[in-house]
């Protein structure tokens, strides 16, 4: 998958807005005010963070060479993923929904409102 459509397919989502509050190269996905993807535009090779679950974040790290700990993030709830070609477009989407998901479920109810029965992961 490669980055332009990683982009695309997280503004996709319900609520998603992409926000630049770290300069115009670092491009961060939002859903209420909220990150739940961000990549570095001129980047190589081509990488996007996404927020996993702590126990699924690390059977995938053990699982796809492509799948690190999260640069610059907490590494316990984000992974970093190289889009240079080894990772298939359905996982790398699976993955940027679960990151919406449980940033979704982490808003408040009046927040999640209007999300919740578009979510992709529900």
């Amino acid at each position: 998958m490669i980055l332009a459509d990683v982009c695309a397919y997280c503004l996709s989502l319900p609520g998603a807005e992409e926000t630049t509050p770290f300069g115009p190269e670092v491009l961060v996905y939002k859903v209420r005010g909220k990150m739940f993807a961000l990549t570095v535009l001129e980047e190589l090779p081509p990488r996007v963070n996404l927020k996993c679950d702590p126990d699924r974040a690390v059977d995938l790290r053990d699982q796809y060479e492509a799948i690190v700990p999260g640069y610059h993030m907490n590494k316990k709830h984000w992974n970093t993923l190289d889009l240079s070609g080894g990772l298939p477009s359905a996982l790398v989407k699976d993955l940027i929904d679960h990151s919406y998901a449980l940033v979704v479920a982490s808003l408040p109810k009046r927040l999640r409102e209007g999300l919740m029965e578009a979510d992709p992961a529900s």
